[in-house]
């Protein structure tokens, strides 16, 4: 006769079972799994705890972004702004403009330069799918060497702010005021701190990347693909070979070129 009762799971299969478990599986098993002496059995039941107590982190850390947002911004409509490209030396100056809602949280909001590219692709099409609104504005080269960056900014942040189509109750901008909107706050490091400046400056990072990487095969050897329009000693070096494109900004690139010719 063949016995009914399950054999018990071996050392590798537990093993597996915390790796891939969803957290409130992954307690449960902890829980079941929490005075097995085997070795292995012992590590996979430390490194799940390492894996919730991260996720618990995690939430709580964006939660004090969406919190300081509402302190900052009240209970009407929030928009933080963030740019990107404002030290470039080809390529627009990028602006957006983000409307969240409180709920959901978008969990991996951050300052879009503490991300991957991929991270930030991913959290951008989840911003998208659930923001209240969303602008962008971008300031072409051209502009920013006739006025200057002091002068674009905040025309860039207004426009972006408008481009959401809703008017803000509060508008939280990452750093220094920059008299964008009558009812704009700044935030030094803003982008670490609120969500939706996070969420702006993520958007606003993988539009200007995706620009950029266009822009690539529009004006090839300037490595603009990997540089994003900025410094880099071989974006320097193929300037200082072939001269400025139509999208590089004259007025920052006087220190590599004596006479700035163009392509």
């Amino acid at each position: 006769m063949v016995s009914s009762t399950p054999r018990p799971a071996t050392a590798r299969e537990i093993v597996a079972l915390l790796a891939d478990a969803p957290e409130e599986e992954a307690r449960a098993l902890i829980e079941r799994y929490a005075e097995d002496p085997r070795k292995q059995v012992i590590r996979a039941v430390e490194a799940a705890r390492r894996r919730l107590a991260r996720s618990e982190a995690e939430r709580e850390r964006v939660a004090a972004l969406y919190e300081l947002e509402r302190e900052l911004g009240g209970s009407g409509l929030v928009v933080g702004v963030d740019e990107v490209g404002r030290g470039a030396l080809a390529g627009p100056l990028t602006v957006c403009a983000v409307c969240l809602p409180p709920e959901p949280h978008i969990m991996g909001l951050n300052d879009s330069k503490q991300l991957t590219p991929a991270r930030r692709e991913g959290i951008a099409a989840q911003v998208a799918d659930v923001a209240v609104a969303i602008g962008i504005a971008h300031i072409d080269p051209a502009a920013i060497d006739a006025l200057g960056m002091g002068t674009v900014l905040p025309r860039a942040m207004a426009q972006a702010i408008r481009d959401t189509g809703i008017e803000p109750d509060a508008v939280l901008i990452d750093g220094n005021p920059v008299h964008a909107h009558p009812a704009e706050r700044c935030i030094v490091k803003g982008d670490a701190r609120v969500a939706s400046i996070a969420a702006a400056s993520i958007v606003a990072k993988v539009t200007r990347d995706a620009l950029m990487v266009a822009y690539d095969e529009e004006y090839p050897g300037y490595h603009l693909a990997s540089c994003k329009g900025y410094g880099s000693a071989e974006h320097i070096a193929a300037i200082r070979e072939r001269g400025l494109s139509p999208i590089h900004r004259a007025s920052f690139c006087g220190n590599f070129l004596e006479t700035a010719r163009l392509f």
